[in-house]
């Protein structure tokens, strides 16, 4: 499941075992993204409140298929298949058309996005793809662009926070080598009206 030691639920202490409360799936199901902080709780709280705040938050303006559409596609780039199985479970649920979600996979794997999205939405993947494999070549014409292209610079702002999530959390994953042995793929934590409702249903 991983390289380093987890603690499953059953064995946490009080402390850990509040925190598995808030994140827990069915059956005291714990993400295996997630039992990989177990040794140090403290850092599966920051996880969870900066994933809950920029992919599942209702403050967030641009719909949240494409921002999981953004997560799946960064994960890829990364080739942490970990996260693309999760989230392109979430993004077919999202969706409710198993048709599109893997017309987007397909497309993804071809490098052939532009068949799949708007060209506004296109570049905004673009420009997540630049910040996820060129960081040192973006520059403030790149901004610029998605502004001339309709998006504020709050929508900006979630697309550069949703890829650096999907940045960090894919390096978590393969650093530590998580599995998804055990994982019920999909689960999100839903409720986005409520920043502290964690939990994996």
């Amino acid at each position: 499941m991983s390289w380093i030691k987890t603690i499953p639920y059953e064995d946490a202490d009080k402390d850990l075992k509040r925190v598995y409360n808030k994140v827990k799936g069915p059956n005291n199901n714990i993400d295996n993204v997630l039992l990989i902080h177990s040794l140090r709780p403290h850092s599966l709280i920051g996880h969870m409140a900066l994933y809950k705040n920029v992919l599942h938050n209702s403050n967030n303006k641009l719909p949240k298929w494409y921002l999981e559409s953004i997560g799946v596609y960064v994960s890829y780039l990364n080739r942490c298949n970990y996260c693309v199985e999760h989230h392109f479970s979430g993004l077919k649920r999202l969706l409710n058309d198993d048709d599109k979600a893997n017309n987007f996979l397909e497309a993804i794997k071809k490098d052939a996005l532009e068949d799949n999205f708007d060209s506004k939405l296109y570049q905004g993947m673009l420009y997540s793809k630049k910040l996820t494999l060129e960081l040192h070549s973006i520059k403030k014409d790149d901004i610029t662009k998605l502004k001339t292209l309709g998006f504020s610079e709050g929508e900006i702002l979630e697309i550069n926070q949703v890829t650096s999530y999907f940045n960090y959390v894919n390096r978590t994953v393969i650093g530590l080598g998580v599995t998804t042995e055990g994982d019920i793929l999909g689960l999100s934590p839903n409720n986005s009206n409520d920043p502290d409702n964690w939990s994996h249903q």
